[in-house]
């Protein structure tokens, strides 16, 4: 049996001011994005995707995560709540962020960097998706960190207790996740993206990954106590995750029938 550490949430002191673990989370996730892109416009120039492209896409991303992930969970998980207290919305430090609120915003905002720079909302998906899961990561590592999101009850040999939460050995399903959306995610897209691909190909595999992984963790993930489970036993997580799924398989099938210009980049 595992015991979480506790960590403190805040990773440097200065002083009577703080830096905290999540916010160097969102830091790495940003570093890693920059840093991948930068190296992806390099190694295939004639894309025609630019450093200042990707740095509109890293300001209009971060918008569209904040805003589409409060917004998100405010629709999603307590609207009932929020309705009932307006003036709470905007108070993300409180926490309340949801990743499929967050895509969305992301989307949005990718349709503002695509009609600026004049070239296709799915070509810039394309290029941007395998730059998503290592951040994705990040976050979840910071959702670990902070103790938060923890498992349901297991008796594995890994079971970890939250201290703070019960002596009850939970899955730490913030790992499961780091490894499935961010490492195995991030492997699988980037290996698929280094060939040419039709268009809306690997926004596709992007969708099926990250919803089918994100189904698959939430059966070791404790439901919300203000939700719990839904319909057929589904939380939802999953039931915000099945429609990226089948949304990602109708994508590959329709970007290979459609005969579609090629994305992708060609690694070295």
């Amino acid at each position: 049996m595992l015991v979480h550490p506790q960590f403190d949430p805040i990773a440097i002191h200065i002083g009577s001011f703080g830096i905290h673990w999540y916010g160097l989370m969102y830091l790495t996730a940003f570093m890693a994005f920059l840093w991948l892109g930068k190296y992806r416009i390099q190694a295939n120039p004639q894309a025609g995707f630019s450093i200042q492209m990707l740095d509109d896409m890293l300001f209009y991303g971060a918008l569209g995560v904040i805003l589409g992930g409060r917004l998100g969970y405010v629709l999603f998980y307590q609207p009932s709540h929020f309705f009932a207290h307006p003036a709470e919305i905007p108070a993300v430090w409180q926490g309340g962020m949801s990743f499929h609120g967050g895509f969305l915003g992301v989307l949005t905002a990718m349709l503002i960097v695509a009609r600026k720079y004049q070239i296709k909302w799915l070509a810039l998906m394309d290029f941007i998706a395998p730059l998503v899961p290592l951040g994705l990561g990040a976050g979840r590592m910071g959702n670990f960190i902070n103790g938060e999101l923890w498992g349901r009850p297991t008796d594995l040999p890994w079971g970890m207790v939250f201290p703070y939460v019960d002596q009850v050995p939970r899955h730490p399903s913030q790992l499961y996740e780091f490894g499935l959306e961010g490492i195995i995610l991030f492997s699988i897209l980037w290996l698929y993206s280094r060939k040419p691909r039709p268009t809306g190909a690997v926004s596709g595999l992007f969708l099926i990954g990250y919803g089918s992984f994100r189904f698959l963790v939430e059966f070791t993930r404790q439901p919300d106590n203000f939700l719990g489970l839904l319909s057929l036993g589904l939380s939802m997580g999953q039931w915000l995750s099945l429609p990226m799924v089948l949304a990602g398989i109708w994508m590959i099938a329709w970007s290979h029938n459609t005969g579609s210009g090629k994305t992708g980049t060609v690694l070295k």
